[in-house]
């Protein structure tokens, strides 16, 4: 009996195998004639009701004991917000654990639990992992209303150039303006420090693009801006960047919100074909990858190709056709226009 249900457990779990955007550890405490009881831990009411579901279906004859299961999201949800420039998102508490991504300051997750001085956290994506309590706060910051264009943008004292440095803020960072004063507006962090950037730095959500033809022009402007940044694993900013992560932070500033990794951006993308135009994404991968997708780059129109690339170890231009390993494991166009 304790073999047929922890077979059918293994099967409903597969639906929730993903870790980036799931949790479903459930287990068999007992088992006898009546009743199942389980034990363990999952994401959110949804996960627990289809375990519960597909074991109900299977064993129609027993009653079901989940008091021994944790339900980590809950109806009211403990925000936290990110208070640092930027911060690794974990697969295991620690800071010698893989990163899967980055958060940027004002970032705000769901806090799910802790271990230590780490905590488990979702993003508004669903996109899970753990990250160093201390960085975060409690307290969210105003609703933004700008983002930081600049790869890096340098906050000064007062609106001048020769203020003192206080701080570097990445681009891809929301914030909102606190005031202005000619060309400088003064932003203030999660952590509560303030501070001015030239206006040119700032991109208002309102000026965002609206149309594919402006959004293809933004999308490589903003693109060439990054050519040089070094690759780092999970990185999502100037200060390292993987290939999902830099054509995320590209849509990001024109106002489209894409899922973090390449596969999952395949996946969620609209299907486009040749002639390639400027912002259509490519995709890579092949045998012996992690996933069936691995890599993504953007097109500069046709196969000219700009990416975070390993090889190059940073934000380089390839064209797809003239480079032995692209072209061989090239899977398909995908695009986010409106």
């Amino acid at each position: 009996m304790i073999t047929k249900v922890q077979e059918a457990l293994a099967m409903v779990a597969a639906n929730f195998a993903d870790k980036r955007l799931h949790v479903c550890r459930i287990e068999i405490a007992a088992v006898n004639d009546a009743s199942i009881t389980l034990q363990g831990v999952v994401l959110d009411k949804a996960t627990l009701t289809a375990v519960t579901q597909h074991l109900l279906r299977h064993f129609p004859g027993h009653a079901l004991d989940i008091a021994a299961v944790t339900v980590l999201r809950q109806p009211q949800p403990h925000l936290l917000v990110m208070t640092t420039t930027i911060t690794g998102l974990h697969n295991a508490p620690g800071f010698l654990s893989e990163p899967g991504s980055q958060l940027l300051n004002g970032t705000v997750v769901e806090w799910l639990q802790e271990d230590g001085r780490w905590a488990f956290v979702r993003q508004t994506d669903g996109y899970l992992g753990w990250v160093y309590r201390p960085y975060c706060g409690d307290v969210l910051p105003p609703e933004a209303t700008h983002l930081v264009c600049e790869p890096v943008g340098l906050l000064r004292a007062a609106p001048e150039k020769e203020a003192a440095l206080l701080n570097r803020i990445l681009g891809g960072t929301a914030v909102a303006i606190e005031a202005t004063s000619d060309a400088w507006q003064q932003i203030k962090l999660a952590d509560g420090q303030a501070g001015w950037l030239p206006a040119t730095e700032l991109r208002s959500f309102n000026a965002f693009p609206q149309t594919a033809e402006a959004c293809r022009v933004q999308l490589v402007a903003d693109a060439h801006r990054f050519i040089g940044v070094p690759y780092l694993w999970a990185g999502i900013s100037a200060y390292g960047l993987d290939c999902s992560g830099y054509v995320q932070l590209l849509h990001k500033l024109s106002g489209m919100p894409l899922p973090r990794d390449a596969d999952m951006q395949y996946m969620a993308g609209q299907p486009v074909m040749p002639p390639y135009q400027p912002g259509d994404l490519f995709f890579f991968g092949g045998e012996g990858d992690h996933r069936r997708i691995s890599h993504v780059g953007m097109s500069l129109g046709g196969w000219q190709m700009i990416h975070a690339s390993r090889s190059h170890n940073g934000v380089f231009i390839d064209d797809v056709q003239a480079v032995d390993h692209l072209r061989d494991r090239f899977a398909g166009a995908r695009s986010f226009l409106p």
